[in-house]
């Protein structure tokens, strides 16, 4: 079964109130600002969808070449090496009329191998966990998660967004290798996974690894996005989100945002629920790296009430590792807040990034430069669902906690020249936040303030462009660059 099967179990959606939600659409061009007008347009759109009960069609487009919006690293990171490595992503729509989201989590290991490690390779490469990983968190908190500790049959695109897996493929075919047409996908593949900045489809079952999460037996899905924002103001250059020096092997693990907002177009099937949704509100980032941070929190919200313009909030922080011969490790921390096209940037190269980061329940964060304040405040009372994140020491295994309903306060100011708050930009709500901690040890609440020193700051903000330095010479541009 794949995921462009006929309809045969028509989800219908009941009349949404109203609500501002952080997206609209309006034109495929078009970055013009939303109106009450447009927020008008869109929930009739719903209504009328509900009574009708038509079915939502996507439509697909393959990827196109110098894409607008691209970030750096958007590309398969892996060099071909022996060592440890991993590389991550993640992909999230959220459906403000059903107070739900989905969470799609793909993750590769040790791909130097194909599969599991003889005697003869563990005694000479150490301990590896390789393989292939699918999890998604959906509707109502529950999980499916499927996994390989066999990596032949994953593909990524070295340098664009594009990567897919196929689980199990259909008799007398081969599995893909690269992005291919939702019909060509359906006759090659029974269980697995392609995914492209503006494509996404699946089918995956659930291999009952995690019994201590609530679980559905399966799920399929078939949808597209227009991307709204990547990590920058709309028309410039985007940024690397841990400056350019992600492009050396210096911080482990790096951390992308691919794609900080966009309207997403499909149906997600959960355990036989059918979910539709037209303009829904989406995001999507990547690890990769030796393994995930020591300790982290992170916090991502793109569905806001009381907001006349397109809203997108990431902020995080963690423990990583200093690249070298000695256990070094730095506690680092950003936000991210893009706002009707123009991108608010707190990173600890620029900004005093501050928080207060309970191990489950309460997110506090607040970051300060010479022009901007921002201050954010969420909490939860879900127990959240844990899920798995890759390891050194145990390959793909229960790591972290998330919840999709958290409540957020975003506040977003512009700073006087004495250090006060000025003009207020942005006071916002949400009670659909996706909230994070993960690794450890948690003992307590962390507290803690990030800011770069003053020569590290400056080479940080150094406007090299890692990216225009290769286009001249694309074959020795570096594998995810």
């Amino acid at each position: 079964m794949v995921a462009s099967l006929a309809w045969s179990s028509m989800f219908s959606r009941g009349c949404a109130l109203p609500v501002n939600i952080g997206f609209c659409n309006r034109g495929k061009d078009s970055n013009t600002h939303l109106s009450s007008n447009c927020e008008r347009k869109r929930n009739s759109a719903v209504l009328v969808r509900a009574r009708t009960n038509a079915p939502v069609m996507p439509e697909y487009e393959h990827t196109p070449a110098n894409r607008e919006l691209r970030t750096p690293h958007s590309g398969y990171h892996f060099d071909g090496s022996a060592r440890r490595f991993f590389e991550g992503w993640y992909f999230k729509v959220s459906i403000p009329e059903q107070k739900q989201s989905f969470c799609f989590m793909y993750s590769v290991e040790d791909p130097a191998f194909s599969g599991k490690l003889g005697k003869f390779d563990e005694a000479v490469y150490g301990s590896r966990f390789t393989g292939v990983g699918a999890q998604i968190l959906g509707a109502h908190e529950k999980y499916i998660c499927q996994f390989s500790e066999e990596s032949n049959n994953f593909w990524g695109d070295r340098h664009e967004l594009t990567l897919g897996n196929t689980f199990l493929a259909r008799e007398a075919v081969s599995a893909p290798n690269g992005e291919v047409s939702p019909q060509e996908f359906q006759k090659c593949v029974l269980e697995g996974f392609q995914v492209t900045p503006i494509w996404h489809q699946g089918f995956i079952r659930d291999d009952g690894r995690s019994p201590y999460v609530q679980t559905v037996k399966s799920a399929r899905w078939e949808y597209s996005t227009r991307p709204i924002y990547g990590w920058g103001d709309v028309g410039s250059n985007q940024k690397s989100t841990a400056s350019w020096p992600a492009a050396l092997p210096v911080f482990e693990p790096h951390w992308q945002v691919c794609m900080a907002g966009g309207l997403s177009t499909g149906w997600i099937e959960w355990d036989g629920e059918q979910f539709e949704f037209e303009d829904a509100p989406s995001y999507s980032e990547k690890n990769w790296g030796g393994a995930f941070p020591k300790k982290w929190f992170w916090v991502q919200c793109n569905v806001f009430e009381g907001v006349t313009g397109e809203v997108a909030l990431t902020a995080a922080g963690g423990t990583r590792k200093l690249v070298g011969l000695t256990e070094t490790f730095e506690d680092v921390a950003l936000i991210g807040v893009h706002y009707d096209g123009k991108f608010y940037e707190f990173v600890p190269w620029t900004s005093t990034v501050k928080w207060k980061i309970a191990p489950w329940g309460y997110w506090y964060m607040s970051g300060e430069n010479d022009s901007y304040k921002v201050e954010l405040e969420a909490t939860t009372k879900s127990d959240g669902t844990v899920l798995r994140a890759p390891t050194i020491e145990g390959g793909l295994i229960p790591y972290c906690r998330d919840t999709c309903s958290g409540d957020l306060k975003l506040r977003l100011w512009e700073r006087r020249y004495d250090g006060t708050e000025g003009k207020l930009i942005l006071d916002v709500t949400s009670d659909m936040a996706a909230l994070e901690t993960g690794g450890g040890p948690w003992y307590d609440t962390w507290k803690t303030t990030s800011a770069s020193p003053p020569l590290v700051g400056q080479i940080l903000r150094f406007p090299i462009d890692v990216d225009a330095i290769f286009k001249p010479i694309p074959f020795l541009k570096p594998p995810g660059l």
